[in-house]
């Protein structure tokens, strides 16, 4: 396991931040309270570091597979209609990742990128239906012999960050890393009408190797 490269800057960040409180704190003479203070602050420290971790995972066999972009919760399957890109009806697979789930996102698919953009937004709850449309986030599709995936990254009400390396034309490989949001957030995955999805809603999901359908 290793430390997310865009997290390196937040993390010291926070770390001088606390670093200064508890020095700060350990002067109050009672122990009943800057101890549990300092003890706050040092937990916080360890959670931010935690938070930014990129585990080694094993990827899906199958070349026609479609894994998970992210950790988290299933929490929408449903036929919708996508005006972005799609333009057509298409079934959407939404991904909600808590604070304690990894953040770091990975290419559900090999193949090319065929469009990426990044919409500035609000910062509703990650999981309202709304967040959809209306939250910062960014697009991405990616085409490959089977067909092609759509997928979005969503911030949430804490996350003002999103990362993505997506670029139009570069090629992608499954199971590596196409970047990060920080503190909370949802993926949404628009799939082909034909495709097979293999996730019911409720079930937990881990990036790379939870197979959300085959194309």
């Amino acid at each position: 396991m290793t430390i997310h490269r865009a997290g390196r800057g937040t993390i010291l960040g926070i770390w001088a931040f606390c670093a200064l409180m508890i020095f700060v704190v350990l002067q109050i003479k009672c122990v009943f309270v800057s101890y549990p203070l300092a003890g706050a602050f040092i937990f916080f420290m360890g959670f931010v570091l935690y938070f930014f971790r990129v585990p080694d995972r094993e990827v899906a066999a199958s070349e026609k597979a479609v894994t998970s972009v992210a950790d988290g919760e299933i929490v929408i399957i449903d036929k919708v209609y996508e005006s972005e890109y799609i333009k057509g009806e298409c079934i959407q697979v939404s991904v909600y990742m808590d604070f304690f789930n990894v953040h770091v996102n990975f290419w559900p698919v090999s193949g090319e990128v065929t469009y990426y953009r990044y919409h500035p937004g609000k910062y509703f709850l990650a999981f309202l239906p709304k967040a959809s449309e209306l939250n910062e986030h960014t697009s991405v599709a990616v085409r490959n012999m089977y067909g092609e995936v759509f997928f979005k990254q969503l911030a949430g009400t804490f996350a003002r960050r999103i990362v993505c390396y997506a670029k139009v034309g570069n090629t992608t490989e499954r199971g590596s890393q196409c970047g990060i949001i920080k503190f909370g957030s949802r993926i949404d995955m628009y799939l082909p009408l034909d495709a097979k999805i293999k996730v019911k809603v409720g079930d937990e999901v881990r990036a790379c190797e939870t197979i959300i359908a085959e194309l």
